[in-house]
């Protein structure tokens, strides 16, 4: 049923957007006063961009289908603003045909094409460009509990890395670098490492090379995320049920390989006696399932007078994890949107849609992420590093 909704919804979107295309080109040029009909043209490229999602989706995995979607990514990015601001121009270029006259909104018909067509490539271009410049975000957050020996800690906090079809080596090689820049004491990677697919990343060696090249001196520790498995994607959203979303050999693999130590519902102890609790993701725990522990489980065995630091995908269970004896909790997920308006969206979904945020006692830092899922682009939001900067209390008060 979800697929059936998902594609209903895809292929409603394409053909409203082929609707209000053809009823511009064709008011277009009856303005200008042409009677030939070659303004059907322009549907062959559209129908064959717009299918390739689709087609991507359902194909077997091969280069093939990994190039397809590439490509049918892409056309998305460029299509959520050029059907966006057709929409909203026709609208208005029709309710001044009612006040100007039928004639003259005849006129506006090139205007709201053109109008359309150049500003949705100078957002789509401009979310290019802006994905691939991780910016450094930082905040500080003061316990009143004590470490060992330790009157502060460095953690830099990063998030979906989405690794797939559209993923950049250049951007996650300068990710790598800059974290070596700060010179953090330990680096957490909250989930989404990859985007569903082992086999939709272009050479993997390189991209587990530039992790393994990453210097933190208490280590690196990672989570797994909802898209750490093995599934379908329609446009970067999964089509698979859950019970079919297993983490594939190759990917823990890779993990291994770059350096990652990985915390499925376990703890670390840190240096000063700081508790590191990873959590397996509450969507797809990577086995066909959703099990995971619940909070109060999870921490039943943590020393809680000394810090307790979360690290999971997925900004939820503040309540119960705070009163289980969390003081940090560390998340991504949310990308902060991603694509504008989506980041005015996501403040109504998430207690913490992106930031620092005190919730029921606990510290909350939600990372909009490096990455990007579907088109890869980034407007109305930045990919970042987030750098938490945690004092303790030395006194013990």
């Amino acid at each position: 049923m979800k697929l059936i909704i998902m594609i209903t919804i895809y292929i409603a979107m394409f053909a409203v957007g082929a609707l209000l295309t053809w009823s511009n080109v064709r008011g277009w040029r009856k303005s200008r006063g042409s009677a030939r009909r070659s303004h059907a043209f322009w549907l062959i490229p559209y129908v064959v961009l717009s299918s390739l999602p689709l087609i991507g989706a359902f194909i077997p995995d091969s280069p093939v289908k990994n190039a397809v979607q590439a490509v049918g990514n892409i056309w998305l990015g460029f299509f959520v603003y050029y059907g966006g601001l057709l929409l909203i121009f026709t609208a208005v270029s029709g309710i001044a045909g009612l006040i100007a006259g039928r004639k003259k909104r005849r006129d506006l018909h090139g205007a709201v094409l053109c109008v359309s067509i150049a500003a949705a490539l100078v957002l789509f271009v401009y979310g290019l460009y802006n994905a691939q410049q991780p910016k450094v975000v930082t905040y500080d957050i003061a316990l009143d509990k004590p470490a060992e020996e330790c009157s502060k800690m460095k953690v830099v906090l990063i998030a979906d890395l989405h690794l797939g079809v559209n993923s950049s080596l250049p951007l996650m090689q300068k990710t790598a670098g800059m974290i070596n820049d700060l010179e953090p004491d330990v680096v957490l990677v909250a989930g989404d490492i990859f985007n569903s697919s082992y086999s939709g990343v272009s050479r993997p060696e390189e991209y587990a090379r530039a992790f393994a090249g990453i210097r933190a001196e208490h280590g690196v520790y990672a989570v797994y995320g909802n898209h750490d498995v093995e599934e379908g994607l329609l446009g970067g959203f999964s089509i698979s049920p859950v019970s079919e979303a297993f983490r594939s050999p190759e990917m823990e693999e890779f993990f291994r390989k770059s350096g990652f130590r990985v915390l499925t519902d376990e703890t670390a102890v840190l240096p000063g006696g700081i508790q590191l609790v990873g959590r397996i993701d509450g969507d797809k725990a990577g086995d066909g399932t959703r099990d995971r522990m619940a909070p109060a489980e999870l921490l039943a065995g943590v020393e809680t007078d000394k810090p307790v630091i979360v690290l999971e995908h997925e900004p939820i269970e503040y309540e119960e994890l705070a009163e289980a004896g969390a003081d940090i909790i560390l998340s991504g997920h949310t990308h902060n949107g991603q694509i504008f308006p989506g980041n005015l969206v996501v403040p109504f979904f998430n207690e913490n849609p992106r930031g620092l945020k005190k919730l029921y006692g606990a510290d909350t830092v939600v990372t909009s992420g490096v990455g990007y899922y579907g088109p890869p682009i980034r407007v109305g939001t930045i990919s970042e590093i987030t750098v938490v900067n945690i004092s303790f209390d030395q006194k013990g008060d």
